[in-house]
C-alpha cells in the first residue's frame, strides 16, 4: 500500500419538534448504552480469500436513533499464518470499506500478529439534511439545546455502534473460529477518537484499553478559551462549531450539560483504563500544547504520541517515503496493541520540565532503558506553531535516565519535548513527553 492511501485510511432535513422533545427526554451515555435495541443483527456476508489473508464481510444493525435505523459494515482482517487471539484491536471509522482501509488494516494486523477488526460507518451519514461530519455533529448539538431531548448528541449513538459492534464480533468469532473475542482496544481517529474516548468511559469491561487519535481536545471549555489565547481566534477547523453559536460555549444550563455528556474530561473518574494519545504536532485543529490542559487529570496508564511535522491525517511531510511518513504512528498503535495483546506491560515513563544554567531542561526517567532519544524543537513568532517545522536535537541517555537541553529563544516562542525509542518483538516504536512552550509572542 501506499503512504498516501495509508494516511487517508487513518484520517479517515426540515427540524421538527416532536414528542420525544416536547417531553425533554433524559438518557446519560451509560443508560444509552445499555438501552435494549430491539434492531440489533448482524450477519457473515462474505468471507473473502485476498493475497494479504481472509476479509470476513460483515453486516450489522447496531439501534434506531430518532427513527433512524443505523447500519454498518464490519470487517475482520485475517492475515495469511496469523491465528485469532482473545484481544482484539477495533478501529472505528466513517464511510465504507474501501482498498486503502483494508491495505491499512492487514499492515496493522501483521505487525500486531493478529487479526484485526474495522468498524465502519461511525456514524451513519448523511443525515438531518445531507449534513456529515462535524457540520451533522453540531446539527445534533443544537437540536439538543432545542429539545431538552438528551437522545440528540451525536456521540451517543456512536459510542453504542462500537459497543454493539463488540457483540456481533463476540459472537462471530464463537462461531467462525470457536475462540470468542474477550476483550477489545478500541481506537479511531478525530471524531472517531472522540468516540473511543467515550466508549472507554462506558465501563464495558470488554474495553481493555483505547488509543484514540488526533482529539486533543479533552477539558473543553478550557480548550476554547487556550485556543484565543494562543492563536487569537478559534481555529477554522472548528467553525462548524462556532458558526451554530457552539463556541464560544454558551452560558446555560442546557449548554452546561451538553458539554459534560460529551467531554471525555467529565469522564476522567471512569477511564483508568490504559490509554494511547497519539496527535500531530502540525495539527491545525487544536493549540500545540492542548494535552497539558488534561493529562495530569488523567488517571490510570497513560502514554502520549506525538507524531513531528504531522498534521490531522499524521502523515510527516519531512519524510520522503510515502510510507515512511506515516510509520510512526502506525506502529505506535501496533505496539501499543501487541503488548496488551500479550500482556507485557509498556515501558512506564515520568517526566519533568524545568531551568538549568540558563538553558530550558527535561528530564526523563523511564522504566526500561530507551533503545534512543532525541528532542523535538519548533520555534514560531506566537504561541501558535501550526505552521511551525520541528526539527531534531541531541538528547542525552544514561540508561534509563534522559536529559534534553534547549536554548531559551531570543524572541518569539520556542515548544519542546522529548522522545524516546522502544522495540518489542522486532517492531520500533517511540513514546513522547508532554510539550512545554517558552518565550513570549513578538508583539505587532
Amino acid at each position: 500500500m501506499s503512504g498516501r492511501q495509508f494516511g487517508r485510511a487513518i484520517c479517515c432535513g426540515l427540524f421538527v419538534f416532536g414528542v420525544v422533545g416536547l417531553t425533554q427526554a433524559r438518557a446519560d451515555l451509560h443508560e444509552y448504552v445499555k438501552r435494549p435495541e430491539s434492531v440489533f443483527e448482524w450477519r457473515l456476508v462474505e468471507k473473502k480469500e485476498t493475497p494479504q489473508g481472509i476479509v470476513y464481510d460483515l453486516q450489522m444493525t447496531s439501534q434506531n436513533w430518532q427513527n433512524i435505523v443505523w447500519k454498518h459494515q464490519i470487517q475482520i482482517y485475517q492475515p495469511t499464518g496469523v491465528e485469532p487471539n482473545k484481544t482484539m484491536l477495533l478501529w472505528n471509522t466513517g464511510g465504507n470499506a474501501s482498498p486503502a482501509n483494508q491495505a491499512f488494516a492487514f499492515e496493522l494486523a501483521k505487525r500486531i500478529k493478529a487479526p484485526v477488526a474495522f468498524l465502519y460507518n461511525i456514524p451513519n451519514q448523511p443525515l438531518l439534511g445531507n449534513k456529515k461530519e462535524d457540520a451533522l455533529i453540531a446539527e445534533t448539538f443544537v437540536r439538543y439545546l432545542e429539545t431538552k431531548d438528551e437522545n440528540w448528541p451525536l456521540l451517543f449513538p456512536m459510542v453504542k455502534s462500537v459497543v454493539k459492534s463488540m457483540d456481533a464480533i463476540q459472537e462471530f468469532s464463537k462461531k467462525e473460529w470457536n475462540q470468542p473475542v474477550e476483550q477489545f482496544i478500541v481506537s479511531g481517529a478525530s471524531k472517531r477518537g472522540w468516540t473511543s474516548w467515550l466508549t472507554g468511559a462506558t465501563g464495558d469491561p470488554r474495553v481493555k484499553a483505547i488509543a484514540p487519535f488526533v482529539i486533543d481536545v479533552l477539558n473543553m471549555k478550557k480548550q476554547g478559551d487556550h485556543q484565543l489565547y494562543s492563536f487569537g481566534k478559534y481555529s477554522d477547523m472548528i467553525h462548524d462549531y462556532t458558526e451554530r453559536g457552539l463556541l464560544p460555549m454558551p452560558d446555560t444550563k442546557e449548554a452546561m450539560r451538553l458539554w459534560s455528556m460529551v467531554d471525555p474530561w467529565m469522564y476522567r473518574d471512569k477511564l483508568e483504563l490504559p490509554k494511547l494519545i497519539v496527535n500531530g504536532n502540525n495539527d491545525p485543529y487544536w493549540t500545540t500544547d492542548a494535552l497539558n490542559l488534561y493529562w495530569d487529570d488523567l488517571k490510570g496508564d497513560k502514554w502520549v504520541l506525538y507524531v513531528p511535522n504531522a498534521g490531522h491525517d499524521l502523515r510527516q511531510k519531512d519524510k520522503t517515503s510515502p510510507l515512511d511518513q506515516v510509520s510512526q504512528a502506525a506502529n505506535g498503535l501496533a505496539a501499543f496493541v501487541w503488548h496488551y495483546t500479550v500482556d507485557n506491560p509498556m515501558p512506564k515513563l515520568t517526566w519533568k520540565h524545568d531551568d538549568a544554567d540558563g538553558k530550558l531542561r527535561i528530564r526523563v526517567e523511564s522504566s526500561e532503558t530507551p533503545k534512543g532519544a532525541r528532542l523535538w524543537v519548533a520555534q514560531a513568532p506566537t504561541r501558535d506553531f501550526r505552521e511551525a517545522k520541528w526539527v531534531e536535537k541531541t538528547a542525552q541517555v544514561n540508561g534509563s535516565q534522559v536529559v534534553g537541553l534547549v536554548d531559551p529563544p531570543k524572541e518569539g516562542c520556542l515548544a519542546f519535548y522529548c522522545e524516546l525509542d522502544y522495540e518489542i518483538d522486532g517492531l520500533p516504536y517511540h513514546l513522547s513527553t508532554q510539550i512545554r512552550i517558552a518565550g513570549s509572542p513578538v508583539k505587532k
